[in-house]
């Protein structure tokens, strides 16, 4: 695969950490509870990292991202997709960041799919697993919140 073609990937990987991040700030902005802006900053923080990890990953000239297999509790196929309003509860506004991580991992899952190039398949993958780690991470969240009543 041509370095142009790995950059062009990664530049657009690293948009969508930004979009991401751009969606939990005005999230922060928007929600009334303490609780829920400090955990929408905690995710727009965890996008920056995932930004800068994507930059690094650019001049490093490595071809594929290369990252522990994650699990996929499948809970984001269990929940619809909340609208963000300030008066949102806590475990819809997850509920909302695993949707989106849902359809981030789900873009680069189709990429990859319609990909003829083995190696930008490759890296189409590992930006997939990548979203899945954010989208466990917050199913994990979600299901400690939303099912308090089971502990």
């Amino acid at each position: 695969m041509k370095t142009d073609d790995i950059k062009a990937i990664i530049k657009f990987a690293v948009e969508n950490e930004v979009e991401a991040y751009e969606f939990y700030i005005g999230a922060t902005n928007k929600v009334k509870d303490d609780y829920l802006k400090e955990t929408f900053q905690e995710l727009a923080e965890e996008e920056l990292k995932h930004k800068k990890f994507l930059e690094e990953f650019l001049v490093s000239n490595i071809d594929e991202i290369k990252l522990h297999q994650t699990n996929d509790y499948k809970i984001a196929e269990t929940i619809d997709k909340p609208k963000l309003t300030v008066e949102m509860k806590f475990a819809d506004a997850i509920g909302l960041a695993i949707k989106n991580e849902e359809e981030a991992m789900e873009m680069y899952k189709n990429l990859a799919d319609i990909c003829i190039d083995e190696e930008q398949k490759k890296l189409f993958l590992g930006l997939m697993e990548m979203e899945k780690m954010h989208k466990a991470k917050l199913e994990e969240i979600y299901v400690n919140v939303a099912y308090a009543e089971v502990w």
